[in-house]
Order: C-alpha cells, then sequence, then structure tokens
C-alpha cells in the first residue's frame, strides 16, 4: 500500500526547510543592504576640509579653490573624488589642466599647470594671450595682472588656438627675449609697443622707457632695474637705447612730462 504524504511527510519537512532557507537569505540581505547603506552615509558625511593648491601665478589660492570646488557636492570627498577620476574637469581662463591629489579623505592637494602666456594684443572688445610661439592661447574681456600689452604689431584676422598672423615671425622670439629678461630682473611693464622699426619702448605706470634695438637686452634691463627706485612718483621718457657696456660709468637722459 502507497504511503501518503500529507501536511506532517516529507512534504511539510521540505516547505519548512525552503522558508527557513528563504528567511536566512532575507536576513543576510538586510544585513548587506544596511551595511551599504552605512558605507553610503559614512562616504557622503566626509567632507574635504583642508585645501592646498600648487603650481598657480596668475590666480591666487583662494581664487583657484572658488573655481573648482564652487558646487554644493564639491567638497564632498566621494563625489570629489569621483568628478577628478571619470568626468572632465572645468575649463578654467588660463589653466591648462589641474589635478586633484588625496593626501587624506579630508585634505587634498590641487596641482595647477598654467597656460605658457607671454603677452596680449587688444582685438575689439577682448583680450587675445597668446604664448611664446605667437600661438593665441585664450581670449578674455579682462587684462591678466602681470603680462604686458604689446602694440605696434599688425596682423590680420585673429582666431583662437592659432598663430596671431604677423607679417614677421620672428617678433615673436624678440618678445619672448624682452619678457624672460624682464622676468629675470624682476620688473613689471604694463605695455611694450614696437615701432617701425623694430624698436621697443616699455610703459610702467607713467613711465616711458626706450630701448631702442633687441641687442644688450640683458644690460639694458638690468640699468632699469637699478634706476626705477629713483624715477618712483615721476612722469616721463627715460632713454635706455644709448646703452654701452664698455661704458663703466654710464649716463642716461630723462626726459620728465
Amino acid at each position: 500500500m502507497r504511503r501518503r504524504r500529507g501536511h506532517g511527510g516529507y512534504g511539510g519537512y521540505g516547505l519548512y526547510r525552503r522558508r527557513r532557507r528563504g528567511k536566512k537569505i532575507g536576513l543576510v540581505l538586510a544585513v548587506i543592504l544596511g551595511l551599504l547603506i552605512l558605507i553610503a552615509v559614512l562616504l557622503f558625511s566626509v567632507r574635504i576640509t583642508e585645501i592646498e593648491v600648487s603650481g598657480n601665478q596668475h590666480y591666487t589660492k583662494e581664487q583657484i579653490i572658488d573655481l573648482i570646488f564652487d558646487g554644493r557636492w564639491s567638497r564632498n570627498s566621494a563625489y570629489c573624488y569621483y568628478e577628478n577620476r571619470f568626468r572632465e574637469h572645468k575649463s578654467i581662463p588660463f589653466i591648462e589642466e589641474y589635478t586633484i591629489e588625496f593626501k587624506s579623505p579630508t585634505r587634498v592637494e590641487v596641482v595647477v599647470f598654467e597656460k605658457s602666456v607671454v603677452g596680449y594684443v587688444s582685438d575689439m572688445s577682448s583680450y587675445m594671450y597668446f604664448d611664446k610661439d605667437g600661438i593665441i592661447v585664450e581670449s578674455s574681456s579682462e587684462q591678466l595682472p602681470g603680462v604686458p600689452w604689446v602694440t605696434g604689431l599688425e596682423y590680420g584676422h585673429i582666431v583662437l588656438h592659432q598663430p596671431l598672423p604677423v607679417a614677421d615671425q620672428a617678433i615673436f622670439e624678440e618678445i619672448l627675449n624682452l619678457t624672460q629678461v624682464l622676468s629675470l630682473n624682476e620688473v613689471e611693464v604694463d605695455k611694450i609697443n614696437y615701432n617701425s622699426f623694430g624698436e621697443a619702448e616699455l610703459f610702467i605706470g607713467d613711465i616711458t622707457v626706450e630701448l631702442g634695438d633687441s641687442s644688450e637686452l640683458n644690460g639694458k634691463v638690468a640699468e632699469l632695474r637699478d634706476i626705477l627706485p629713483e624715477l618712483e612718483g615721476l612722469s616721463g621718457t627715460l632713454y635706455l637705447d644709448t646703452y654701452d657696456a664698455a661704458n663703466s660709468s654710464p649716463t642716461y637722459t630723462f626726459r620728465k612730462n
């Protein structure tokens, strides 16, 4: 005679085991979900509290921080890490690229790589900044401190990321050389003008400096560095085009306006 399976037989026991296994799985899933929620809460509650900035010259540390960490979640450590690794960085004028290096969950260092800019020309209402090769790297409505305005150049239609279309490309070598010498001597100028003979004159506040041709620039600028403190508060033109390296006791003309 075949034995019937009822609620008290093997069928009921198997159903009980399945229910028990289902409860265990549900409990494990609940624990895992709880842990994930806890981890997410911890991750999104950690914020960046200390930011160091390096490589910046044209922008201050505070300006860089305000430009990069400008959103509601930008100082959240997890979100910042994700954005830095997997999303395109913000476009910032005069900045080629930047990286965010995590020193700890709450401390980062922003390393800035600025565009190489040696001067700018004025084109209608914009200032077009160019690098040492004469490539237009940035267009802005604001004047960048420490970068000279270059005038006297004849050029055609200007296109961003293209060479400044001047008749004589050798002028950029002279501009680069002059700006480097000025930088080495820590002399900041507002404007550099080139006349029709290719001779440079500098504008520093109310002082105009006639440099003449591109010869002996190191000596001329060194003399300018030493003379400038004596001209503070004055307005006029200093003539350094008569500079002679062989003259151990030179004198220069300064004509007041």
